[in-house]
């Protein structure tokens, strides 16, 4: 139990580093470009992924799958992940009318769980 919670740690770590990225990107093309915050968020949100998926690999699971056979099963965990940053995004923005960078925290926090659970037992799972 002790090394799973190191892990989600390390993941977490690796999340913050992540949502630089996709935060950075987010605040950049909705206040420098204009953009509106659902799409400037889905785009911060694929640059949050590529990151990821690199420090994961490495840190977090310390991962000796092939790039092959991992990162496919990232791309999908990362795609469901982007689909529920989407949809979280438009509920908490459009439906609710929250600030676009609350609504991004607490979507954040709820795709990462779901990031986490999917990355740990399935894409870097060792059997």
């Amino acid at each position: 139990m002790l090394a799973l919670f190191r892990q989600f740690v390390r993941f977490a770590g690796v999340g913050c580093v992540s949502a630089i990225g996709h935060y950075g990107l987010l605040i950049l093309l909705v206040h420098g470009a204009g953009v509106a915050a659902v799409p400037a968020s889905s785009a911060g949100a694929l640059l949050g992924a590529l990151i990821n998926y690199s420090l994961n690999y490495r840190f977090t699971f310390q991962s000796n799958k092939k790039h092959t056979e991992s990162v496919g099963k990232f791309a999908l965990v990362a795609v469901i992940g982007l689909l529920l940053n989407t949809l979280l995004m438009w509920i908490g923005v459009d439906l609710l009318h929250l600030y676009y960078l609350l609504s991004q925290i607490l979507t954040t926090g709820l795709v990462m769980v779901w990031s986490f659970l999917g990355n740990r037992f399935w894409t870097f799972h060792a059997r």
